[in-house]
């Protein structure tokens, strides 16, 4: 029996490149995405050099032009993607009178546009199939907000609004639709946040650590398994107990 394919964005480092190596482990037929080929590349070889299954793609997810490339390098390499993560990401911090247009453009293209694009992508399929799982990787800070973070946080929130709306949408066709909410990862994207920033944040933290990016694949495992045929619409929140919902 062929493994199922997954598609993962931004899986070149930090949490993508976690949930890759989760899902792979999990039995999946990985397609590794990110901005960078090398780094795609480099995760890829490293899930089958540890026994598991997979091949990559480089692409931006906020062009139609690379979305579609991406797809087709996915299906081509293991067939329709009956699981899609949508993890791509940037980060960004500055006060929001310092913020510019292009600040704000590129925080949305990349997590919202990315997002919907994907997800455009891959859904006519699993639809078709009846059957499908797509899991967008959010942030707490679109559920509270974070100082120096305006954009980074309403992209985020945006992110959680079209996880319920989707879900409501295509929930009755057989694709569940979820999210998770990170706290602070210990990933190279939050190590670009100052540190003062990330001591502050820290110290907020009832569990007094940040976390690590195996604990938010173990999530997004969770989402993708049968196990969570009951979640619609929801967004999890390995985060260090930042939100308490």
């Amino acid at each position: 029996m062929a493994a199922v394919s997954a598609l993962v964005t931004g899986a070149g480092s930090g949490i993508g490149r976690a949930i890759g190596f989760r899902l792979a482990a999990d039995g999946y037929a990985v397609f590794v995405n990110d901005l960078s080929a090398a780094r795609a590349e480099a995760v890829a070889a490293e899930i089958r050099a540890a026994g598991g299954t997979a091949a990559f793609g480089a692409g931006d997810v906020g062009s139609e032009a690379d979305v579609a490339r991406v797809h087709a390098a996915a299906i081509a390499a293991h067939g329709p993607v009956a699981l899609l993560v949508n993890n791509a990401g940037i980060a960004h911090q500055a006060l929001f009178e310092n913020l510019s247009v292009a600040d704000f453009d590129r925080m949305f293209n990349v997590h919202v546009r990315g997002t919907f694009l994907m997800t455009k992508a891959v859904l006519p399929a699993m639809l078709s199939a009846g059957r499908g799982v797509v899991v967008n990787v959010a942030s707490q800070l679109g559920q509270i907000g974070g100082i120096e973070l305006v954009h980074y946080s309403s992209a985020k929130a945006a992110i959680i609004g079209m996880t319920k709306a989707l879900a409501r949408e295509v929930s009755s066709r057989g694709v569940r639709v979820n999210a998770v909410a990170p706290g602070p990862i210990n990933t190279p994207l939050v190590m670009e946040l100052s540190e003062e920033w990330r001591a502050a944040k820290k110290a907020e933290l009832p569990l007094g650590r940040f976390g690590e990016p195996c604990e938010v694949a173990a999530t997004v495992a969770f989402l993708a398994s049968e196990e969570a045929s009951l979640f619609v619409g929801q967004t999890l929140g390995p985060n260090s107990g930042d939100v308490m919902l």
